[in-house]
């Protein structure tokens, strides 16, 4: 009874959580003058502003704002407060400590801190009085040390020793959580010393960190907490550690992932991944590794793949015309789950199946049978012996699907991307079965209204499209209505440069819009941000083609999982490779 009972109060606990309206306040001050001024302030609020409404926040900022102004924000944004929020206060600027108080920092001459800055432990208890059951998240990146990494009187590496009361001696760790509501104070560091800055147009240390691992799915606090201590600390050279003192009496999720909606594939459910993150560069082999063959531990030439929510792997086997599976743990042998009875035509058979989803509103598998020019739908019961027919009359290589049940399907022999609208209840298609042109269709070619090959597909919560393009060497990005794709990788003719991709093909997006590829014959997976369009960055594979751990012989399925983990179909080496995230 215990443990059903600790069961129920984390779920009930989560629900809450996620049902909490999410306000944010946010201040940047930069402007403090003379051996005062700071430089990377306002970027980083501008930059946490950003990230937050990603994940649900609305906020408020303010920038190099004096006393009177921050006291003013901090009022109307305690009237705006209600019962069961959750709240949100992010500082970046300086911070000191006088007489066992700490105070935040504004613009404008200070001569007695109790009057002149913003005391920190009225504002938590202003917070408290604000309402009932209120969640509050307080982020100070104060006790900032200068352009030089200085703090006002004295460098940063001595800050502990400094006795000076004013501005030498950083934030101390005397604060007096309010009771009622609850609390997470989080310091950029120890008690005692500094926060190191950066170069103009770059983040603070500690924001920058934050920044990597905030909006990282289904983390807790303390585990975003942990993770940024781990860079911080490696980037200061151990001269910089964050400090959390929390009285939450509930899991908080920065980034809390949902599960998919029924009727939602892996394919394109999409999350965030942080915009600077690695992977190991050494794969681990979770399927195959045991040469080419038919065997249940072998692949043979596989192609595209999906990721369930457990990590469970579903391969398309191409060269053994059947589908396979694979569960999280068990790398030694996989499961047919559909075809394996030789290649031909029949309903228990399968012809170089290229791509697979799991529909989970049917429990079923929802399969590109591209030879035989069909898109199958097989039930994942143990009794299946046999698919159905969903689309015939097609030349399809990928699959995806997201809200409202709309199937996508890319047809290689028309050079276009049809969305077919299935049943609510079954697999069934409705509205005529013949579905709707969303990508291309203006016969095979390299114009913003042409493709030339399209491969695999990845569906965003807008609709729109992504298509990687493979004769054409490159991804596009079709909008939802749109009568033109817009190049978002490659474009530049085949090529190993990082401008370029040669024949790409499976492709993942994150909640930022970075865009992942599998760039086959080049043996690598890059990765292209929003920011920067016109190259892109290789990830893993960044040694040629292969059979070592860091190497691929053409990737051509790629996923992630909601850890973060990248999962790669290693086609030529008739494996797939997983690729832990740092």
């Amino acid at each position: 009874m215990r443990v059903q009972f600790v069961l129920q109060h984390f779920r009930f606990s989560e629900r809450l959580e996620m049902s909490r309206r999410r306000l944010a306040l946010i201040f940047g001050n930069d402007d403090y003058g003379g051996d005062k001024q700071l430089n990377s302030c306002v970027k980083d609020a501008r930059d946490m502003v950003s990230k937050l409404q990603s994940v649900g926040f609305t906020c408020t900022q303010f920038h190099n704002s004096k006393k009177p102004e921050m006291d003013c924000a901090f009022r109307d944004f305690c009237s705006k407060i209600k019962n069961g929020d959750c709240i949100l206060i992010y500082f970046s600027g300086h911070g000191m400590e006088q007489h066992g108080k700490n105070y935040l920092v504004p613009i404008g001459q200070v001569c007695d801190p109790e009057f002149d800055c913003i005391c920190l432990d009225t504002m938590l208890r202003k917070l408290n009085r604000s309402g009932d059951s209120i969640l509050n998240v307080i982020i100070l990146d104060a006790c900032r040390a200068d352009k030089d990494n200085n703090t006002w009187k004295t460098t940063g590496a001595n800050a502990e020793e400094c006795s000076e009361p004013a501005y030498g001696k950083a934030l101390t760790s005397n604060v007096c959580l309010p009771t009622g509501s609850q609390f997470a104070l989080i310091f950029s560091s120890d008690p005692g010393t500094v926060s190191f800055g950066s170069d103009a147009g770059e983040n603070s240390f500690f924001t920058s960190a934050l920044l990597n691992h905030l909006v990282t799915p289904n983390l807790i606090l303390e585990e975003v907490m942990h993770r940024v201590q781990k860079e911080l600390l490696e980037r200061s050279s151990k001269r910089q550690r964050p400090w959390l003192n929390s009285c939450l009496g509930e899991a908080f999720y920065f980034n809390r992932a949902s599960t998919p909606r029924p009727g939602t594939a892996a394919s394109s459910t999409t999350f965030n991944i942080p915009p600077n993150a690695t992977w190991k560069q050494n794969g681990v082999t979770i399927a195959g590794r045991n040469g080419d063959g038919d065997a249940t531990n072998q692949l043979y030439r596989p192609f595209g793949l999906f990721v369930d929510d457990d990590q469970t792997v579903v391969i398309g086997d191409l060269g053994n015309n059947r589908i396979v599976q694979w569960k999280n743990g068990d790398t030694t042998n996989g499961q047919v789950v559909a075809g394996g009875q030789g290649q031909g035509n029949g309903l228990h058979q399968l012809n170089q199946p290229t791509d697979v989803l799991i529909d989970k509103e049917t429990d079923s598998l929802i399969i590109c049978d591209r030879v035989n020019k069909r898109v199958v739908r097989w039930s994942r019961r143990s009794s299946t012996t046999k698919g159905e027919v969903l689309i015939d009359n097609i030349q399809c290589y990928g699959v995806a699907m997201y809200e409202q049940r709309y199937l996508y399907v890319s047809d290689e022999g028309k050079h276009e991307v049809r969305r077919y609208q299935l049943g609510k209840k079954n697999a069934t298609l409705v509205a005529g079965g013949n579905g709707t042109v969303i990508a291309g269709g203006n016969g095979k070619g390299d114009g913003l209204n042409q493709l030339n090959n399209p491969y695999y597909l990845f569906v965003d919560r807008q609709q729109t499209v992504y298509v990687s393009d493979n004769n054409n060497h490159r991804v596009m990005k079709w909008d939802k209505g749109a009568k033109e794709g817009i190049v978002v990788a490659g474009g530049q003719g085949a090529g190993s440069a990082l401008t370029q991709l040669k024949y790409p093909e499976g492709i993942f997006v994150d909640t930022l819009g970075t865009l992942y590829v599998a760039d086959s014959l080049n043996h690598r997976v890059m990765r292209w941000t929003q920011e920067g369009k016109k190259k892109g960055t290789v990830i893993v594979g960044r040694n040629g083609s292969g059979a070592r751990e860091n190497k691929f012989n053409v990737p051509v399925g790629l996923s992630f999982d909601r850890q973060g983990n990248l999962y790669v179909v290693d086609h030529g080496n008739n494996r797939v490779q997983r690729f832990s995230i740092e």
